[in-house]
């Protein structure tokens, strides 16, 4: 059972989604040991931003009229759609940036869907594939907090891989990855421990349910 793997953080150490991304990707790995891992790292090697312009104005014209930009970024959108196409499991970490996704997630989600097979109007190849969705905040963005409906990057994430790419998709939530970093928050360390606790329980949880999930008919 393959899966694919996007991570979306600049960061690579320390980085809070990669961490509970690696839990699921864990306990997916127990039970797949010998399964393929197609890894695309979108915040440490970003889609080019001229991609998505190329991969648009070259879809209106014939493969032989195209210009070398054109063909280059139709081919990135192939590759792209190709590695969620291929993976029978799928695990997306994406932090929350600035009370959105970071450019790089939509640059990737924009230049997928300029593939044909995953167009709004298309049956993705995903369909039916279970898949789990990683989101850390920095702050607490729950029900009830000051900062609550802040969060505009996790229910757009849900859209896209479950509504337009058909996903069967689980999603594991981190609040107040930024304590014990920002001094301003040292007053939550408590709650911030038992958010982990429970991020990381359910990340396991859901590791375990990809790893025996299988495609719906």
């Amino acid at each position: 059972m393959s899966l694919f793997r996007l991570d979306a953080s600049i960061r690579v150490e320390g980085s809070a989604s990669r961490e509970i991304a690696d839990i699921v990707e864990r306990e997916w790995r127990s039970g797949n040991p010998d399964a393929p891992v197609t890894r695309r790292h979108v915040g440490t090697e970003p889609i080019p931003a001229t991609s998505w312009a190329e991969a648009v104005s070259g879809s209106y014209l014939p493969a032989d009229q195209r210009t070398p930009a054109q063909a280059e970024a139709a081919a990135l959108a192939a590759t792209l759609a190709d590695e969620l196409a291929d993976a029978e499991a799928l695990l997306f970490a994406v932090p929350l940036y600035n009370f959105g996704v970071s450019q790089h997630v939509k640059s990737y989600v924009d230049m997928v869907i300029t593939d044909p097979r995953f167009g709004p109007r298309a049956e993705a190849p995903t369909t039916g594939k279970p898949a789990v969705l990683v989101t850390v905040r920095g702050g607490n963005y729950s029900a009830g907090t000051p900062r609550e409906g802040w969060d505009h990057a996790t229910s757009w994430m849900r859209r896209i891989l479950e509504d337009v790419w058909g996903m069967d998709l689980r999603v594991v939530e981190r609040d107040f990855t930024l304590v014990g970093v920002n001094p301003a928050l040292d007053s939550f360390a408590e709650l911030a421990a038992e958010l982990k606790q429970t991020a990381e329980r359910e990340a396991a949880e859901h590791g375990r349910l990809l790893s025996s999930a299988r495609v719906a008919a």
